[in-house]
């Protein structure tokens, strides 16, 4: 029952981490590249500050933390390994998380480095178009890592 309930936990916590990271790629990251240099960058800057809150990092960080708490039930105390929920585990760790940790975070801090105020110089909007191109990107692979673990842990259930 509480590996069932640990399983459970971990599925739906993927799924809607998977939801938020879907709706950036979707419409968010293109909504901001509609706006000028200088709206979409402050604007981004201000959800960067923005998601630091509990109830994101809970869910971001809770769900890694399920994600390797299966892991471990499954290698140290399993009867039999479920490969479906190795894979699980290891797909939100490494395909989100990580991508999360030495992708997206490292841009989202060099990006509040630029001021908003120069946002108007040709540098500056060719920053923005960069980051605008390569968060979404790391945000596409983190969104599909996280559905995909989502999936494994049913499949694994």
């Amino acid at each position: 029952m509480f590996e069932q309930s640990l399983i459970i936990a971990a599925a739906f916590g993927c799924g809607l981490v998977a939801g938020i990271f879907v709706a950036f790629s979707n419409f968010v990251m293109p909504a901001l590249a509609r706006l000028n240099t200088q709206q979409g960058l402050a604007a981004m800057q201000s959800i960067n500050i923005t998601v630091l809150n509990p109830g994101f990092l809970g869910l971001f960080m809770g769900t890694a933390i399920l994600c390797l708490v299966v892991l471990v039930w499954q290698v140290f105390f399993a009867a039999t390994i479920n490969l479906w929920l190795v894979a699980a585990g290891l797909c939100y760790l490494l395909g989100c998380f990580t991508v999360t940790a030495f992708a997206n975070v490292p841009r989202n801090k060099a990006l509040a480095l630029i001021s908003v105020d120069d946002a108007q110089s040709e540098a500056q909007s060719l920053q923005w178009q960069q980051y605008l191109a390569e968060w979404t990107y790391w945000n596409h692979w983190r969104s599909l890592a996280s559905a995909l673990a989502m999936l494994l842990f049913m499949l694994g259930s």
